[in-house]
Parts: structure tokens; C-alpha cells; sequence
């Protein structure tokens, strides 16, 4: 064997050397494409399982969210109903105090009324009892002093007459001593009785009469 044949065998060997980790690396190339392929389909797979994940998660949180605005939304339409009754029972009993406190304003306004027509007419009648306490006081001096008169002209009559104090003159008798001979009249309707000299003339209204 020469140095030819040698060399040639070397080469023969190294290219078969080289065929076999070329064919090794195909293999291994086409592994890792295999595996990347599953790699990528895995991750694919999870990134479409993550993102149903995220939609299921964001649906179940939009309709947890939704109920809960719904419930807010009941409660809250709960709430202005039982406002607006408790505004409509406030504002019947506001409108049912105006009433009475209308009633009442009107009632003591008649009271008010009335205790003004009573104070006038109470008014009125002092007025007029003392008018008529002052007609009567009045009337009652008036009729003493004509009391006094007739006492005077009695005894003037007796006088003039010698008469004694058991003597009783007759109207006509004392006419002469009363101005324009009129006898006199008690103010208050009263008659008058001459009585005798001795006693003082009277009157039949009570309280008309001569001081003792």
C-alpha cells in the first residue's frame, strides 16, 4: 500500500466521518425543530387558554358586577319609594296641621270676637248700671228733699192752723206752700204719704226716706 492509497482511504474515512455528524446534526436539527414546533403549539395553546381565561374571568366579573349594580339599582329604587311615601305622609300631616292650625286660628279669632262683644257689652252694662245707679241715686235725693218739703209745709200748716203733732193735713191743705201749689211727685213713681205733723212723710219706694 503507497502513500496514495493511504491518504485516499483517510479521506474516504473522514468524509463518511463527516456524512455521520452531518447526518447527526440533521437528526438533532430536526428534534429541536420538533420540539420548537411543540413548544410553540404549547404556547399557543396556553396563550388561547390564558385569553379564555381572562374572557371567562372578565364575563363572570361583568356579571358579578352587572348583579350587584342591579341590586344597587333595586335598593336604590327601594329607598325613593320609601322616600316618597314617607314625603307624601310628611306632607299630609304638614297639610292636616295647616288645617287645624287654620281651624284653630279661626276659633280663636270667634273667641277673640266674642270676648270683645262680651267686654262691650259688659262694658255697656256697667255703663248702664251705673247710669242707672247714678239716675237712682238721683232720684232718691230728689225725693228726699221733697220729702223734706212736705215735712216743712206740715209744719208750717200746724203752725198757721194750731194744729197738734196728731193732726194729718190733707193735700189740698199744704198746696199754699209748694211753688205754683203742685204738690210734690217722687222721681222714681213713688206715693208719698203725708203722715202726721209729729212724723216725718214717706215714701213707698225702699231707701226713700228722711234721715232719723
Amino acid at each position: 500500500m503507497n502513500l496514495k492509497d493511504v491518504f485516499l482511504g483517510l479521506c474516504i474515512v473522514a468524509l463518511l466521518a463527516s456524512e455521520f455528524f452531518l447526518f447527526r446534526a440533521n437528526e438533532q436539527k430536526n428534534a429541536a425543530l420538533v420540539k420548537s414546533g411543540e413548544a410553540q403549539h404549547d404556547a399557543q395553546q396556553a396563550r388561547a387558554e390564558l385569553d379564555q381565561f381572562k374572557a371567562a374571568t372578565t364575563a363572570a366579573e361583568q356579571s358579578a358586577g352587572v348583579d350587584r349594580l342591579r341590586q344597587e339599582n333595586r335598593n336604590l329604587t327601594q329607598t325613593i319609594t320609601q322616600l316618597k311615601n314617607e314625603t307624601n305622609r310628611l306632607q299630609q300631616a304638614n297639610q292636616k296641621l295647616t288645617q287645624q292650625l287654620t281651624a284653630l286660628g279661626e276659633t280663636a279669632q270667634q273667641q277673640q270676637e266674642r270676648l270683645q262683644q262680651w267686654q262691650a257689652a259688659s262694658q255697656q252694662a256697667r255703663t248702664v248700671v251705673q247710669q242707672s245707679q247714678s239716675q237712682a241715686v238721683t232720684q232718691r235725693n230728689a225725693c228726699i228733699a221733697n220729702l223734706k218739703l212736705i215735712d216743712a209745709a206740715k209744719l208750717q200748716w200746724a203752725l198757721l192752723n194750731n194744729k197738734a203733732e196728731d193732726a194729718i193735713p190733707a193735700k189740698q191743705d199744704l198746696l199754699t206752700y209748694f211753688k205754683d201749689g203742685v204738690f210734690p211727685v217722687c222721681p222714681s213713681g213713688g206715693t208719698y204719704t203725708i203722715n202726721a205733723v209729729g212724723e216725718a212723710p214717706t215714701c213707698s219706694i225702699p231707701g226713700h226716706a228722711l234721715p232719723q
